[in-house]
């Protein structure tokens, strides 16, 4: 029994934008946290206490990562919802080529 199969551009196209929103969101949350997690920001929360100097390279390092992390899934995301709204107007476009062609037929 064959599957039918009905493709809503519409719906797709909604999805698309909801990861490109989803990662601009992101992208504003990571400037922000970068901008409080800055060695500067990190040296002054610590101090320059020599004993302090091994907890605050441990917490750049922390803060660098995850800047690093959050901005691939930024870019990831951002990069799924463009893949997901072209996709839907690939099929909107197929599926006007498909209704052209049983147009064309029947004249």
């Amino acid at each position: 029994m064959a599957d039918d199969m009905y493709i809503d551009e519409t719906q797709v196209n909604k999805l698309g934008k909801s990861f490109e929103t989803h990662a601009y969101d992101l992208e504003q949350y990571l400037k922000e946290f970068a901008s409080k997690t800055g060695d500067e920001q990190i040296h002054d929360g610590f101090g320059m206490l020599t004993e302090s100097e091994e907890v605050t390279s441990a917490y750049i390092e922390l803060a660098e990562h995850m800047t690093k992390s959050l901005g691939n899934l930024h870019r990831h995301l951002d990069a799924m919802g463009g893949g997901i709204r072209a996709n839907a107007k690939n099929s909107e476009a197929a599926d006007d080529a498909m209704a052209d062609m049983f147009k064309g037929s029947g004249t």
